[in-house]
């Protein structure tokens, strides 16, 4: 195994914050967790999410959970509003400007053809047609030295033009400009000063990185959202200050760090997947507590399932993203927690196509209406409709009880849009459904592992989200993993993520040289250049640190390959031991993703990346009170059947999770229901209350 990253750490005495407040904000529900540090309480709210509201969703939460938050000092707040704007392409009018002769790059692309033989193939639509990417006679060489001078008298005509467009946004993304952004910074001043209505969005503050298409889809992708994000972001301040709160509003960012509000208007995209990263943020955390080596990450809610590997209590991080699939998805250069994501959640619509195959999502009922047994109107049958069928989960005792589920017209729902046109029961039909969505939840997994030259019966799967409780022990079987935890709380793990993660910057310079002792000499100062930026980020925001961290990345490859592996580096790179060190760590992860490595042959440094991180202090976790193997009495609920098979109806012991103590000790078949999550506890599967109130469960895989 590469080495864990290094981190130093300068520790000062946080003060003052008292209470924070995590939001995340889902496609069903809105979920929120508080801390009250002063009385080292945790309170959890949930409402349903209100698409064309959604700061009265939140607000909706806060209240359920119960908990005098007038003196909080922060809210950290994630949420979809990016990635939704960019699926849906409802983002604003924007405009390209490029130097002369490039404003192709764009839509070129990589000429990617993964499907050979597909004749139905289409390559990703740009978010700027041509017509709106123009061009100025700038150049730099790849030096960053200046070849054909800025043309002021050029880009003020530009500028009025775009002006008078009507353009929203416009990404300034100019040759060369990772290694010179004196250009861009110039383009930049003369738009803002023509046009301050203007959102602009420049490649050197968004992707300061080589690889032209990446680096132009990136600053595209950026100033597309940036007027929805920068609205959307001040009327959540505005709303949450007149409700009575003042808190410092952080965002979680892709990466799994916090960044400040200011910045978030400007660096939208780094939003982009801040729910899923908080899960993996608090399954990281979790992890580490438990001392787990390798575990999986495994989130599913009323929209989509995610799943990600952790090893050594760390995520993997990927700087290459698209959003889509990889045919036709955009591609986007930010660092983003490696999250795959697949359309089956809670709320996923199953139906039977024209060819008479049953399928599940990716379309989903969402929040509204949402499933049939919610009685909103919905009629479409759905995940969480077969599991009420499968009597999995309790449709008196959903939410708490304070929402009653209706199982007839559930019942009906898939009776008449799958049993029927399947010929089967609506048992066998709800069966069914659970099963294909099984499969595309186990495929999410094999994509973080077994593609990656990971086995998965060597990891804990940590099972979190409303709905993931409820069939981890299903995607476990089918990838022959034979652990699962359930963390407490599981609906609202993400929120509870934000509330373990950290105030992070991440930074990245592209630097082609040859891995050599000289030039990691060398490296050493662009490192402290970018981990310069990172304090002043650190000490320009209003947040306390428990201490101070940095860590150093390096993407690297052989001399004449393409692509790169990130590999870890050591924080003195100046020291005697550092290149043998370095190359040691390119080696063993190389030998990690592609199971060889050529010990012998030269290597090269690509880009250089550094993570500035203020810790924060975080919630204690809290021991459970001990008892013995049975669980209690005051813990039992009446035992009812549920179905495992069409035909063959089981009755399973059913418990309350709130009562249970540490030691107890379950055997399937069986139900741990709580507020907002039920566990399914298969026959032969064993489960055991850890002390800090997870559920260990052994699931009986051959």
């Amino acid at each position: 195994m590469p080495p864990a990253p290094s981190t130093i750490a300068d520790r000062n005495q946080p003060r003052g914050r008292t209470v924070r407040v995590a939001v995340d904000i889902g496609g069903t529900f809105t979920d929120v967790a508080i801390f009250d540090g002063g009385s080292n309480t945790l309170h959890l709210g949930k409402s349903a999410t209100q698409p064309r509201a959604m700061v009265k969703g939140i607000l909706a939460a806060i209240a359920d959970a119960g908990a005098d938050v007038h003196g909080s000092s922060i809210l950290i707040h994630g949420s979809t509003v990016v990635i939704n704007a960019i699926i849906e392409r409802r983002g604003a009018r924007t405009a390209l400007v490029t130097t002369k002769g490039f404003r192709d790059v764009y839509e070129i692309g990589r000429i990617n053809r993964p499907e050979s033989f597909n004749l139905y193939f289409r390559k990703p639509e740009p978010l700027v047609p041509r017509r709106l990417r123009f061009e100025i006679s700038e150049r730099l060489n790849a030096a960053g030295e200046v070849l054909v001078p800025f043309p002021d008298a050029e880009a003020l005509a530009l500028a009025k033009r775009l002006s008078d467009l009507g353009m929203e946004a416009v990404a300034v993304v100019f040759l060369h400009a990772y290694r010179n952004p004196a250009h861009e910074k110039r383009m930049q001043e003369l738009l803002e000063r023509l046009a301050p209505e203007l959102f602009v969005s420049a490649s050197h503050e968004i992707c300061n990185e080589y690889r032209e298409f990446e680096r132009t889809s990136t600053t595209v992708a950026n100033a597309y959202v940036g007027p929805l994000v920068r609205s959307y972001l001040s009327d959540l301040e505005r709303e949450i200050v007149a409700s009575g709160l003042r808190p410092q509003v952080l965002l979680m960012q892709s990466s799994g760090g916090l960044y400040d509000l200011a910045t978030a208007k400007t660096q939208c995209l780094y939003m982009l997947e801040s729910g899923p990263a908080a899960g993996v943020t608090g399954a990281s955390a979790l992890a580490q507590r438990c001392g787990i080596a390798r575990a999986i990450s495994f989130d599913m809610g009323g929209t989509t399932a995610k799943a990600s590997v952790i090893e050594e209590g760390l995520s993997r991080t990927a700087a290459d993203y698209i959003v889509g699939s990889y045919a036709e998805g955009l591609r986007l250069r930010i660092p983003v927690v490696d999250v795959h994501e697949v359309g089956t959640g809670g709320g996923s619509i199953a139906r039977v196509g024209e060819s008479g195959i049953l399928a599940v999502g990716p379309q989903s009922a969402g929040a509204e209406p949402g499933p049939i047994c919610y009685g909103q109107g919905g009629t479409e049958p759905t995940v969480t409709d077969a599991n009420v069928v499968l009597g999995r989960i309790d449709p008196n005792n959903f939410l708490g009880g304070r929402v009653r589920l209706d199982a007839g017209a559930a019942l009906e729902g898939i009776e008449r849009k799958i049993a029927r046109p399947l010929g089967l029961s609506p048992e066998a039909a709800a069966l069914g459904i659970i099963r294909i969505a099984t499969a595309s939840m186990a495929n999410a997994v094999r994509t973080v592992t077994t593609r990656r030259g990971l086995d998965p019966r060597d990891f804990t799967l940590i099972a979190y989200g409303g709905a993931g409780p409820l069939h981890a022990a299903d995607v476990a079987r089918e990838l022959y993993i034979p652990r699962v935890l359930v963390p407490p709380a599981p609906a609202h793990f993400s929120a509870l993520g934000m509330l373990a993660a950290d105030f992070r910057r991440d930074y990245a310079r592209t630097y082609l040289r040859r891995l050599q002792p000289s030039e990691l000499a060398a490296a050493e100062q662009v490192y402290r250049d970018l981990e310069a930026q990172g304090r002043a980020a650190l000490d320009a925001s209003e947040t306390e640190f428990a201490e101070r961290s940095i860590q150093r990345f390096a993407d690297m490859r052989y001399v004449g390959q393409e692509h790169t592996v990130t590999v870890p580096v050591p924080l003195d790179l100046a020291g005697p031991e550092a290149f043998e060190t370095t190359k040691r760590a390119f080696d063993e992860t190389h030998e990690l993703r592609y199971s060889h490595h050529a010990a012998d042959e030269p290597v090269e440094l690509v880009t250089l990346r550094s993570s500035v991180t203020g810790v924060v202090a975080k919630p204690a976790a809290r021991s459970l009170p001990s008892g013995g193997v049975e669980p209690p009495d005051r813990a039992r609920r009446p035992s009812r059947a549920i179905l495992f098979a069409a035909a063959n109806p089981q009755v399973a012991a059913v418990f309350r999770r709130d009562d249970l103590l540490a030691g107890n000790v379950i055997m399937g078949p069986a139900l741990i229901e709580e507020t907002a999550s039920v566990t399914l506890v298969f026959p032969g599967d064993r489960v055991e209350v850890h002390e800090l109130g997870h559920l260990a469960m052994e699931v009986s895989v051959r």
